[in-house]
């Protein structure tokens, strides 16, 4: 793990607005900075960036978070290289952890330059081979999309790379897989006589190349080895060119070739990305989940396509979301994309796209193939085959929706699938008693004299044998503490200001307050803006409701004039609401069988304390 602290020293030093306007042109409009959003289409600049909260957001379509979250957002990056690609920008150098084990820098640099420098020399063959270039006109392709995708040729001799490198037996030709030795130690060149397809990451860096014979032979297609680089169960082909097509078009299309993914794109289907001669991988799951709401795996429709589609639907299952969806594309047998595209156009294959069977249907329809739903047995047994899949949904509301239609199938209820499944609904926990301490009561009494049955107050547990009441807590009103939430959200150091004793632990906007205020409290708060608080929540149960109250306080940040007020008064009436409780608690036992004199006296401050809060709220609001 990166060490928060290096995360909260880097947003310390960066300017979110720098950081956008790389990518982005902003234009200054009042305290704030906006542009069209990249992440979805539109017109209008509704995507804002705030230098003082260095934080963005988007009117449209809601996106919002730090300068690493726009990094990983537009460039589709993980957590840890969005940090290491920001703190490059500023001259930090991120600590070695275990993220990085045994990892050279200086050697990953030399080898980016290495294969840049192959990638040039290739590009330059291509110019100069008749051959080649005939090849590529004959599949379809002009000069613009090869150039786009950098595309190259590799001579015919065993060792033509010797032209690009005179130090033929330098170590880094072996490291990048650019050459082979045999047993002799002599060494020649991997790739031959082929079009080569240059692999970036998603900086745009060649880690790896794809060469596909010219005609016939064997194999067909040749990919680099795994190299310090390169780990082709964790890129994609075609992502760099592909990026604002999927924005655009909010998907993308995920093929198995890398003569698919330039087809395509030569026909103007260019969100198109390809694996690299493997089925899909967990890595690119949530690679691809990054960059948008919807993926279409595209696979020929032979056998052989239904099990790679079967394969990218398993790996996906723990990877989806609610907000996400998966689908599978089943080309004719005769045609695989680029083909396909060539013969009926784009715009039937944008067509195609759109009648893509969902992943629940995909799933459903597989299992079914596998048995008789018209005897008891198959039902049973297609339910049984369920099992290990359908529980491996990370996305609730469609595990849920999954289950229903199963039922439906195969001929139970959903609560016996459910059972069958182990699966059980969550119910309500039984209310925590007011002699259990509970965080708010206990603490309200703490705060407002309450007493143990005798003359002196109440604090903490209640006593053993005490004849006071029993009281259920009642969660504190949702919209009070959604205010205060959102009000130190935007103002951090507010936390400081919080009763503790006031913020009950039965709502997720209590409980991340109280994890806000105890940040404080030991001075472990990050103050320098949303986007840094953001951060330090990331990958906590409290992310999610930050980024949300984040998100509302864009939509409609409190006037800074009124701040103050509006947050003296949501204290006030967190009082008031707790005093209320206590109130008819007291009230109602005094109806049923009458108060001891400790009860009426604690029933007695109570609503002179309310009396005064009163009073306070007036005074206030004058």
């Amino acid at each position: 793990m990166i060490p928060q602290s290096f995360i909260q020293d880097l947003l310390a030093r960066v300017d979110i607005v720098e950081v956008v306007e790389r990518y982005l042109p902003l234009k200054k409009g009042g305290a704030n900075y906006f542009a069209c959003c990249p992440f979805h289409g539109e017109k209008s600049a509704s995507f804002s960036v705030s230098p003082t909260k260095q934080f963005y957001h988007c009117f449209g379509c809601g996106v919002h978070g730090s300068a690493i979250s726009f990094l990983m957002e537009y460039n589709g990056l993980g957590f840890i290289d969005a940090v290491k690609e920001l703190a490059s920008t500023v001259g930090m150098e991120v600590p070695q952890d275990d993220f990085t084990p045994n990892h050279d820098r200086a050697r990953d640099q030399s080898l980016t330059e290495v294969m840049a420098q192959a990638t040039r020399f290739y590009k330059e063959q291509l110019k100069r081979s008749q051959v080649a270039i005939d090849y590529l006109k004959r599949r379809g392709l002009t000069g613009e999309i090869a150039a786009r995708y950098g595309l190259g040729y590799a001579p015919e001799g065993w060792q033509a790379l010797q032209a690009a490198f005179p130090d033929y037996s330098a170590a880094a030709l072996l490291e990048c897989g650019l050459v082979l030795e045999n047993e002799q130690n002599r060494r020649y060149d991997r790739f031959r006589d082929r079009i080569m397809f240059p692999i970036q990451d998603q900086r745009g860096n060649v880690i790896g190349f794809g060469g596909r014979v010219l005609d016939k032979g064997e194999p067909k297609y040749l990919n680099s080895p795994e190299t310090p680089l390169f780990e082709k169960g964790r890129e994609l082909y075609g992502i760099v060119q592909a990026r604002q097509a999927i924005r655009d078009q909010e998907c993308v299309l995920v093929v198995e070739g890398y003569m698919d993914v330039v087809g395509l794109a030569q026909f103007g289907v260019g969100n198109a990305v390809a694996t690299l001669g493997t089925a899909a991988t967990p890595n690119h799951i949530q690679k691809l989940l990054r960059l948008t709401d919807r993926v279409v795996f595209c696979f020929d429709g032979d056998a052989a396509g239904r099990r790679a589609a079967g394969r990218a639907m398993e790996v996906s299952l723990e990877h989806l979301a609610d907000n996400k969806a998966l689908s599978f594309l089943f080309l004719p047998e005769e045609h695989d994309p680029d083909s396909f595209v060539r013969a009926e156009g784009p715009d039937a294959f944008r067509a195609a796209m759109t009648r893509a069977q969902p992943l629940a249907d995909f799933l459903l329809a597989e299992l079914k193939k596998e048995v008789d739903v018209s005897t008891a047995e198959g039902c049973a047994k297609l339910v049984h085959e369920a099992k290990p899949l359908v529980t491996r949904i990370g996305a609730p509301l469609l595990r849920l929706q999954v289950i229903k239609m199963l039922a439906e199938s195969a001929g139970f209820t959903q609560a016996e699938v459910e059972q069958a499944f182990g699966l059980k609904q969550a119910s309500a926990p039984p209310p925590r008693r007011f002699d259990e301490g509970n965080s708010f009561e206990s603490g309200f009494n703490r705060g407002f004299g309450g007493t143990d049955g005798g003359d002196r107050p109440f604090r903490g547990k209640r006593r053993q044998g005490s004849d006071f009441p029993r009281m259920t807590p009642r969660q504190t009103p949702q919209t009070a503490l959604e205010t205060l939430l959102k009000l130190v959200v935007q103002h951090p150091v507010w936390a400081a200001r919080l009763p503790i004793d006031l913020l009950s632990d039965h709502s997720p906007e209590g409980r991340a307050l109280i994890a806000i205020t105890d940040a404080m409290s030991v001075g472990d708060l990050p103050t320098q803006g949303v986007g840094a608080l953001l951060e330090h929540y990331r990958d906590t149960p409290h992310a999610d409701l930050l980024a949300r109250m984040a998100g509302q306080l864009a939509d409609s940040a409190f006037d800074d004039a009124q701040i103050e007020h509006l947050f003296n008064d949501t204290l006030n009436k967190l009082e008031a609401d707790a005093i209320s409780r206590q109130i008819d608690v007291l009230t109602a036992r005094e109806r049923e069988s009458g108060l001891n004199p400790a009860e009426r006296r604690q029933l007695a401050e109570l609503l002179l304390h309310k009396q005064k809060l009163r009073v306070r709220a007036k005074v206030s609001d004058s």
